[in-house]
Formats: C-alpha cells, sequence, structure tokens
C-alpha cells in the first residue's frame, strides 16, 4: 500500500468521528469524574469519541473510569509521562476531524462542542479555537495570551502588569485588558480547553515534549501561527477550569518545572542570549518579591507592637 492509499483510508476512518475528546489525568480522580460527567450531560450533537490518557495515577481514577465510564477509551501510560507526551498519545490515536484537548480539571457548561466545531467548520483558515473560561465563582479567567516578550515578561516581573491590569501597553502575556467578549484573533490559547483542526496538527506537528508541562500551549501556538493557522478566541462556549487539579499535588516541583518550561521556550525560539535576558528578568522578580513580602512582614510586625 503505498502513501497516498494510507492517507485516503485515514481520511475515510476520520471521516466517521467529528471530535476526538483527548483528556490527560494525573491523580485527579475528582475533577476527572466531574469532567466526564459534564461532558456525557451535555452530549455534543456530532460523533464524538472520549480518550482519557492516564499518566500513572495511584488514586484510584483509572478503575473508577472503566467501572463508571466504560464508553470512554482509556490508555494507560503506566508513569507520568507529562502533559505534552501524554497529550499526544492521545493526539495520535484519535480519529476525529476535530482534537479537543481538555484538561482534567474542566467542566464544560452546557452543549459547549458543537458551537466551536461549527466554527472550525465555517472558517477552514483557522487551526484552533477556544472557548471562554470562568473561574469556580464564575467569574472570568483570562485564556487569552500574547507571544512572550521582554518587555511584557518585565512588566510581570516588576508588578506593573497588576498595577495597571487594564492597561494594554504594561501588560504582561495575559490579556486582562481584554474583556473576553466577542471573537477575536489572538497569539495563544491557554491550553486548559482548545478544540484544533487534525490538519493543523499535521502540519504544525504535535506538542513539543522537551515540554514536561508548562509552556508548550505557547510553544505549540507560535508554531501553527507560523504554519499559517489562526487561532482564536470564541466566547459562544464556556468552561470552567478550576485550576490545580493535578499540580496540587506536589505543587513544588510544578512550580519548578514551570520555570524550566520558561527557559526552554525563549531558549527554542530567542537562542542563548534571549534565555540569558528571560533569566535575569524571572530573577528580577524573584526579588521584587522577596522585598515586597519582607517589607510587609516588617509593617505588619510594626503595627502590632503600636497596637499592643
Amino acid at each position: 500500500m503505498d502513501h497516498q492509499e494510507h492517507r485516503e483510508i485515514e481520511l475515510r476512518r476520520n471521516a466517521a468521528i467529528d471530535i476526538s475528546v483527548v483528556i490527560v489525568s494525573w491523580n485527579a480522580k475528582h475533577f476527572l469524574e466531574e469532567c466526564l460527567r459534564a461532558l456525557m450531560d451535555s452530549p455534543a450533537s456530532r460523533s464524538t469519541e472520549i480518550i482519557v490518557v492516564d499518566n500513572g495515577s495511584t488514586d484510584g481514577s483509572p478503575d473508577m473510569l472503566e467501572a463508571r465510564y466504560p464508553q470512554v477509551r482509556l490508555i494507560r501510560s503506566g508513569q507520568n509521562l507529562g502533559f505534552a507526551k501524554a497529550n499526544n498519545i492521545g493526539i495520535r490515536e484519535s480519529m476525529g476531524r476535530y482534537v479537543s484537548l481538555i484538561n482534567s480539571d474542566v467542566k464544560i457548561l452546557g452543549n459547549c462542542l458543537d458551537p466551536l466545531a461549527d466554527y472550525l467548520d465555517q472558517h477552514p483558515d483557522v487551526g484552533n479555537v477556544g472557548p471562554r473560561v470562568l473561574n469556580r465563582d464564575m467569574t472570568l479567567q483570562s485564556s487569552c495570551r500574547r507571544f512572550p516578550t521582554l518587555w511584557n515578561n518585565f512588566c510581570e516581573a516588576s508588578g506593573l502588569s497588576k498595577a495597571f491590569r487594564r492597561s494594554k501597553f504594561f501588560s504582561g502575556e495575559h490579556m486582562l485588558f481584554f474583556p473576553h467578549d466577542r471573537e477575536l484573533d489572538i497569539n495563544v490559547l491557554v491550553g486548559c480547553f482548545w478544540m484544533v483542526r487534525k490538519e493543523a496538527f499535521e502540519v504544525a506537528g504535535l506538542l513539543d515534549e522537551d515540554f514536561f508541562i508548562y509552556a508548550e500551549d505557547v510553544d505549540w501556538c507560535r508554531r501553527c501561527w507560523n504554519a499559517g493557522w489562526r487561532i482564536v478566541f470564541f466566547p459562544g462556549s464556556q468552561v470552567v477550569h478550576y485550576r490545580g487539579g493535578s499540580s496540587a499535588n506536589d505543587p513544588a516541583r510544578f512550580a519548578t518545572e514551570q520555570r524550566k518550561a520558561v527557559l526552554h521556550y525563549w531558549e527554542k525560539h530567542h537562542g542563548r542570549i534571549g534565555q540569558f535576558a528571560i533569566r535575569t528578568i524571572l530573577r528580577f522578580g524573584d526579588l521584587v518579591r522577596y522585598l515586597f513580602a519582607t517589607t510587609s512582614r516588617i509593617v505588619r510586625s510594626s503595627t502590632k507592637r503600636a497596637t499592643a
């Protein structure tokens, strides 16, 4: 069988499924169950498959999934492979025209998948589309970002982005100035919920597995844009992102992984000079936080002595 025949068979096979949902889970049993329950309670009208890649969980979540959701395909990795590598396993196994990467600590609200798939149908130049993301208290969670620059990282490290939250000029990577109330082409969609055209993965490549967790979304979105695909925020669908479903299990390690991911991204896209510059800014940010914490302790101590 030559390559063209193989490709035609793959296209016919994939045509039978519209949406593949891929969920990576690591010791997030409660969140995973809520995520799956919401998907079952508000199923898409389109043909859909759900794939869960379990990263060696020890909390009983794989057994729970097999017992309560037999219609879901479970892939046991046997170890914690990281977010990017586990997602790639699910993407490779998926058969849908569109692949929705959903964090285990995300709950869809209503029929979330169909409007996103409709949007991709209607906009063939869009490679990735994402919904409005809410916090657990239903307040807005920023899910739109700009590509990292030395300036927007300095604004975050120095506190300028927090002091001027509505300023586009002083904003960090997160677009806090954007009210998330309209469709918008953006640089980066935060990776807690994507719906990606399978062809975009084929052209731009899968997630970079050198990122264990964090920054793989920024890296892939840059490659998606470079490959000629648009990335769009679409407020017509909504989800709740609880945050920390897996990272809460080992916060120190995940904080370290986040720093490593940032440095790897800058070396990959901006070379050693760029990595050195961002390392300097990160250390400056550490110093600012230390000075702020020290000053706060001194003020609180002085206040207590004055009122004693």
